[in-house]
């Protein structure tokens, strides 16, 4: 019988509080929420027409936990943070590149205010990086887009094992995400989303834990097929009509 690592949530929601700390500061998390759910997702919901599905999988899930989700959009962060229940949202902070969004002080601002964003060198992506590590150790859940960059096409490439890692190390489970359609709705390359409120959807999966004994590469092989599953599940009817009902889940 096989063992699972199992994610041991604190007795709050809340993570603990280390000093004046832009991660973890409720007034930060208060101004980011209005920019997020106000702002950006007032900006989604004009431009796009959004499915969530699979939101309820997420009910028992406590704690801090990697979204591992496929990548082909400037749209992917901002769907996940305007769809993710809010109680799991509003300290989640992203990985984003650090050699493009913190190599400016505009861009690092924005980036952290919208994303709550931790810097990801991309040499390293494999490996388990400390400012992560310790964001998970004080309850914060992190977002990572773990093929390392956006598909050109819209096929999911291959993960990179690091968030694995994290999550291993951490004890923590990985949450698998599909984005579908964003790459059709807001294509590499493009400066906006294409007209005419394009479909796309958010699929949220049951949190996937590591088994006793699996290595990174065995666990995120694991994750990886959920985001494929997921994606394949749902791609065909949010792609064939471009009449669903934004905001609705399953």
């Amino acid at each position: 019988m096989t063992t699972r690592v199992t994610n041991r949530p604190p007795a709050s929601s809340e993570p603990p509080a280390v000093g004046f700390d832009r991660y973890t500061s409720k007034p930060i998390a208060a101004a980011r929420w209005v920019a997020q759910r106000v702002l950006l997702g007032g900006l989604i919901r004009t431009i796009l027409t959004v499915r969530i599905l699979g939101r309820e999988r997420l009910a028992g899930l406590r704690g801090a936990f990697v979204v591992v989700a496929n990548h082909s959009s400037h749209l992917d962060a901002p769907l996940i943070f305007t769809t993710l229940p809010r109680r799991l949202a509003r300290y989640l902070s992203a990985g984003a590149a650090a050699d493009y969004f913190f190599d400016v002080r505009w861009r690092k601002g924005l980036t952290a205010l919208f994303f709550n964003a931790f810097p990801i060198h991309r040499s390293g992506v494999d490996r388990p990086a400390s400012e992560a590590r310790a964001l998970l150790r004080r309850g914060v859940p992190l977002l990572v887009f773990p093929e390392g960059t956006r598909s050109r096409t819209g096929r999911i490439g291959q993960f990179k094992a690091g968030a694995a890692a994290l999550a291993t190390a951490e004890s923590v489970p990985c949450v698998p995400v599909a984005i579908i359609g964003a790459h059709i709705a807001h294509p590499r390359g493009s400066k906006w989303p294409k007209a005419g409120r394009p479909p796309v959807a958010v699929v949220y999966g049951e949190p996937v834990f590591a088994i006793a004994g699996e290595t990174a590469s065995e666990y995120m092989r694991r994750v990886r097929g959920e985001v494929q599953r997921l994606h394949d599940e749902h791609a065909h009817a949010v792609l064939s009509t471009g009449r669903s009902t934004s905001g609705g889940h399953r």
